[in-house]
């Protein structure tokens, strides 16, 4: 018998170590001094003070919180009104479907909830012939959907739990119905109604996916934002907001749970002491029930946290929307460790020079196909966006893009001219080139042999099986393949890329692992050796990694060039303020900004001349990021993908499911 306690213990043990490793992994590299999550360099509390210098995260948090708390309030009482209706059906059956009804949006799953809410918000909002269906309320009526129901499902129980003769003995004794209700009833709820909204509240704070697809301009929750840092690794940052959400969500669960004793308790005590009837002695104030003492102010408080978190959004949505940008996420110079904060720069910079405030709203996205989907759906508006460049190809084709006024862009000048008439535009005509990029090859040197350096054959190296990343997106794995045989990686013959799916098939054993933000870590960790990724990132890697792991870098000679370049969509609502906007990107001032923040090479001369900026990049990344620049355009024109059509792309997924297959 002791040996099966002892047992049981240890599974039980070994099940929460499961569950809980990696929030305590996280939490203890919150405090972090280096940017790795994998070798803990020294207790610092660097990345909470970077936390709360960073506004646009805290603005997102401000966003998460001031919707979840209405999402709460609302379906708090939505939630107990629809509990009170469903108890009081005389029907069975009529009980039974409610409660089947309500049981649907808790089973549905969340992406078919988010894409049928998103749906019928812009198709109300055509008939009304709004600009922007997808705003905060759009939002807030989408998590008041799907809070409602837990609330039910709470509050339920309770009434259940009831004599139902209490309100009728109470009206008896001269309460109206409505006294009795607030007398008997919601003290009885109370408990429930607290719980639901402590559910609703979690539900609401942490939702990205129903959020994903129904939100719109100049609102962003956290869980987009973190979603949306796909072109660096995820900050340290945002580890230690992590654990404070974590402490806060504990906090909430720990009152949950002792108002749920402590009621449970109430209601043991209040069994074995009632009465068979009612009296008016009996309902003396040492009497009544304690719980309602204790949680009146509860309900109070949620009908306050309503009005103070719809007044403070109204009184924040007041303000003008004068431009919304829409970016790659960790795409822009945000403020966070000394840099400068560009969006707080130019709306401070706009004041100065036009005599009149400004609000930019600025929103990241994940991928480009994510950003085409927003805009193509009508359901948003947006003045400024930043896609990549066959992105922008398939834009222009579908007529989503406005011709730029070159007379508000007078920086446009310091572009280099490698950078004009590139298949993608041209004529030149919709785009500014923001940054570029090469893909070459990263190695640990401890563990790499230099003579296996300077072409694709080190990713098919078999010195190195299990140590080897390769991409985890078709166009790019099929990219290095194609680069390694010397096939067009532009090419419509479907036997072409039949060898280049045998090439990755081959390589497959050899993998360790499909990836992409992943990379990061595992190569400044030393898990892997060897991989492909984009020559910016390298950068953000090398500052990261461990003592015993020594990164390099090197360009195949046949490799990929791309460039994300900023244009206006047609649905722009103040195209003149977008197009000084992006001369302010083109300044000197921003340009060196971001691009020291994001690591990315810039075509802007603003920026690669600049001593300053080639002083603090070193040697080795302005040799790195800088190759053959004079070139540039023979060679872009050579290797950069181009948008293949929906046949080609339907045969390549097929390929790509093989490949992983295999």
């Amino acid at each position: 018998m002791n040996k099966m306690k002892l047992s049981s213990k240890i599974y039980s043990g070994l099940i929460f170590a499961f569950l809980f490793a990696p929030i305590v992994v996280l939490l203890f590299f919150s405090f972090n001094d280096s940017k790795s999550l994998s070798v803990f360099s020294g207790f610092s509390l660097k990345w909470y003070k970077e936390l709360f210098n960073d506004r646009n995260t805290l603005a997102t948090v401000r966003n998460t919180v001031i919707l979840a708390l209405s999402a709460t309030a609302i379906s708090t009482v939505m939630g107990t009104a629809a509990a009170l209706g469903i108890d009081r059906l005389r029907s069975k059956w009529y009980r039974t479907a409610m409660k089947t009804v309500n049981d649907i949006p808790m089973t549905n799953p969340d992406i078919i909830t988010g894409i049928s809410l998103m749906l019928m918000f812009v198709f109300v909002g055509r008939l009304f012939g709004a600009s922007n269906s997808l705003n905060f309320w759009t939002m807030l009526a989408a998590h008041v959907t799907f809070c409602t129901p837990y609330v039910i499902l709470q509050v339920l129980p309770k009434l259940q739990q009831m004599d139902k003769a209490l309100p009728e003995a109470a009206m008896d004794l001269g309460c109206t119905p409505m006294g009795a209700f607030f007398k008997v009833e919601l003290p009885e709820m109370l408990p429930g109604i607290f719980t639901g909204a402590i559910m609703a509240f979690t539900l609401s704070l942490d939702d990205f996916v129903i959020s994903y697809f129904t939100s719109g301009t100049g609102f962003e929750t956290l869980p987009i934002r973190i979603y949306s840092m796909t072109k660096k690794t995820v900050t340290p940052k945002m580890y230690a907001l992590a654990t404070i959400i974590f402490f806060v969500t504990l906090g909430l669960l720990l009152i949950s749970n002792f108002v749920d004793n402590e009621d449970n308790k109430r209601l043991r005590e209040m069994r074995k002491n009632r009465k068979s009837t009612y009296t008016r002695q009996d309902d003396t104030e040492e009497n009544k029930p304690t719980s309602g003492k204790f949680k009146k102010p509860v309900a109070i408080c949620l009908v306050i946290a309503l009005i103070a978190g719809i007044f403070f959004f109204g009184s924040r949505s007041r303000e003008p929307k004068v431009l919304n940008v829409y970016n790659w996420g960790e795409y822009i110079s945000d403020g966070s460790e000394g840099s400068l904060d560009t969006i707080a720069a130019f709306e401070s910079w706009y004041e100065d020079t036009y005599g009149e405030p400004v609000t930019v709203n600025y929103t990241t996205y994940a991928s480009n196909e994510d950003m085409y989907n927003k805009l193509s759906s009508g359901a948003v508006s947006y003045d400024v966006v930043i896609p990549s460049d066959y992105m922008i190809a398939r834009m222009i084709k579908e007529d989503m893009l406005e011709p730029l006024d070159f007379e508000n862009i007078p920086n446009y000048q310091y572009i280099n001219d490698s950078f004009h008439g590139l298949y993608y535009d041209p004529q030149d005509l919709y785009t500014v080139p923001y940054t570029y990029g090469i893909v070459g090859i990263i190695y640990d040197a401890n563990i790499v042999d230099e003579a296996d350096t300077g072409s694709w054959d080190l990713m098919w190296n078999e010195k190195y099986a299990g140590s080897i990343l390769q991409y985890n997106n078709s166009r790019d794995a099929f990219g290095t393949s194609m680069y390694k045989l010397g096939i067009d990686i532009n090419t419509t013959d479907q036997s072409e890329w039949d060898r280049a799916a045998q090439e990755l098939i081959a390589q497959r054993p050899l993998v360790k692992s499909y990836v992409m933000d992943e990379i990061y870590n595992m190569m400044e960790s030393g898990e892997a050796a060897v991989a492909s990724y984009y020559a910016g990132d390298y950068f953000t890697m090398q500052e990261a990694q461990a003592s015993h792991v020594d990164l390099k870098f090197y360009y195949p000679e046949r490799t990929n060039f791309f460039i994300d370049a900023m244009c206006i969509p047609k649905c722009t609502q103040n195209k003149e303020l977008a197009e000084i906007f992006i001369n302010y990107m083109l300044s000197e001032e921003a340009g060196i900004a971001n691009a020291e923040y994001i690591n990315y090479a810039s075509p802007n001369r603003n920026v690669y001349e600049n001593e300053t900026y080639i002083e603090d990049m070193g040697e080795e990344a302005m040799e790195i990021l800088y190759p053959q620049l004079g070139d540039f355009s023979e060679l872009y024109n050579a290797y950069a993908y181009r948008s293949l059509d929906s046949d080609m792309l339907d045969y390549l997924t097929t390929l790509w499911e093989t490949v992983k297959l295999n």
